[in-house]
This record gives C-alpha cells, structure tokens and sequence, in this order.
C-alpha cells in the first residue's frame, strides 16, 4: 500500500508592482536637452505663426490667417519650386556619384583605396562657409578661375552666375560638399555584407556585374533611402550656399531664393517674426511628409 504525501499549497511571492524610474534616470539628460533645443523653440514658432503684428493694435491673435496667406504667397512657392528641382536633379546625382565611389573602394581592384576614400570625404570635412567662399572665387566672373578662362577665350563661355545656371553651379557645390559622406554612408554599409555571400556567387560562376546588382545593390537599399531622406532634409534647409554667394550675384538670387532664405530675410530684414515662423512651419511639415513617404515606401521594398 503506498502513501501519497498531500501537496503543500503553492507559496505565491508577493512583490510590489513599483515603477522602475532608472531608466528614466539616465536618458533625462537627453530628454532636458532634447526638449530645450527641440520641443521648446518648435512650440514657440508654432506659438508666434498665430498672431501678427500691426501699426495698430500691435501684436493680434489671427488664427490660421498666416498660413493661409502663405499658402497663397507666390514668393513662397517660387522658393519652393527651386528647391523642389534642385532636389529631384541634384541628389540623384550626388547618391549615384558615391554609391559608385563606394562600390569601387569596396572592388578591392582599386589601388590606393585608403587614399582614394579619404580624399572623396575631405571636402565634407572643410567648414560649409570656407567651401562656398572657395567655389564663390572660383565662379566669380570679374576674378578668380572663370574671369581667367574668359579673358583668355576673349569671350564668356563660362558663366555660372548667370540665372540659368546659378541653379546648376550651387548644385556643383552641394555635390561636392556631400559625395564623401554620402559614400561613407554606403561604404560602412557594405562592409557588413557577410564574406559568405561573396564565396557563394564565386562558387556559382558569378560575375562583378552580377555581385554588384545580386548582393550589393540589395544590401543597400536600407543605407540609400537612410541617405535619400538626409539628401531630402538638406536640399530643403538649402541656405548657406545661395546666401554666401548673393553678394556676387544680386540680380539673380532674390532674397526668397529659397524657403530659408524667404523665412531669414523675413525675421532678421523684415521683422516679420509672425510670418517666418509660419514660413518655416509649413516647410517643415512638408519636409517631414515627403521624407516620411520616402521612408514608407523604402521599407516596403525590404520587405518584398
């Protein structure tokens, strides 16, 4: 006859359900800052694009009425147009110029690649305004390289200051300010590939070509439209280039070249606080829903 020892009651450890605050604890000095370099000067725009200012009754309450005349402001919308084709022309351009430098660094069949890859990054590393000024003495028509190369000719062949070019020559200056960091974006990005993959298309007979467009190209998609996005921002905040070389050409670039330029000649010109607040509102929501559906449409090509 056997004998079954009763089952003892389940002792159930009680513990207190308490928040845990020490995560909190450490991102707080992001959060503070965060909220004092971000959050807080946004609220504040959005704050003052909500009233005007007038020669009588000073500072009112208007509502939305800002941004509707903004929205039907063709000044605005002309600074917008240029910088809406210098997007859709230049960074195709420039992400196609560094993948290809990144893609031929990553060969292994070029000499020299240490030396190749830091002289395509350097002229990221010289400071925005030195690089402007640089190219703005290249460019100048009255001195510099091109007023050289025209005497010389003995008429003006080169002309990039002219209005139908200056779009394109600012374009030259971006390309050459970005390529290197674009190309280190892609680079960094490929050295993750695993050396597997490279085995395995040499196994099967596979070709450069054929590696580049199987394995390469597959693997970035995720660095190209982080790039893209970055490109996106940067050709809308398109500021420093057109407002450095305005002094050399007045005529051609008007102080609403683009939307920065609109918005700082606003505030700091024109003391139309209100209205550039609007201004940089409503191209930031635009910046956001384009690199927003960039970002949407890249993933949904990952996941295919």
């Amino acid at each position: 006859m056997t004998t079954t020892t009763p089952a003892l009651p389940l002792r159930v450890a009680s513990r207190t359900d308490k928040r845990d605050w020490r995560g909190w604890a450490f991102v707080s000095p992001f959060m503070i800052v965060f909220a004092l370099v971000f959050l807080a000067p946004l609220a504040y725009a959005l704050y003052l694009s909500l009233f005007r200012q007038q020669l009588v009754g000073g500072t009112v309450f208007v509502g939305f009425e800002n941004y509707a005349t903004a929205l039907a402001d063709p000044q605005f919308w002309s600074a917008f147009g240029r910088v809406l084709v210098f997007l859709v022309v230049q960074v195709p351009i420039m992400l196609a110029l560094a993948l290809g430098a990144a893609l031929a660094i990553d060969s292994g069949r070029l000499r020299g690649a240490s030396f190749f890859r830091i002289l395509v990054f350097l002229p990221y590393a010289v400071p925005a305004v030195v690089a402007v000024l640089m190219w703005g003495y290249i460019y100048g028509d009255q001195f510099g390289l091109t007023a050289n190369v025209n005497e010389m000719l003995g008429f003006e062949l080169i002309t990039p200051f002219a209005k139908e070019w200056m779009l394109v020559s600012i374009g030259n200056i971006v390309t050459w300010e970005f390529v290197g960091y674009n190309m280190l974006i892609f680079y960094s990005s490929l050295k993750t590939i695993p050396g597997e993959l490279y085995e395995a298309a040499a196994i099967d007979g596979a070709g450069q070509w054929r590696i580049i467009t199987a394995i390469k190209i597959p693997a970035l998609r995720g660095a190209i439209v982080i790039a893209t996005i970055f490109s996106i921002i940067g050709s809308f905040q398109l500021f420093n280039e057109p407002n450095i070389l305005r002094p050399l050409a007045p005529n051609v670039i008007t102080t609403f070249y683009t939307p920065n330029m609109y918005a700082y000649n606003l505030s700091f010109a024109g003391q139309q606080f209100n209205y550039a607040a609007t201004v940089a509102i409503i191209m930031g929501i635009i910046t956001a829903v384009i690199a927003y559906v960039v970002q949407l449409r890249g993933s949904r090509a990952e996941v295919r």
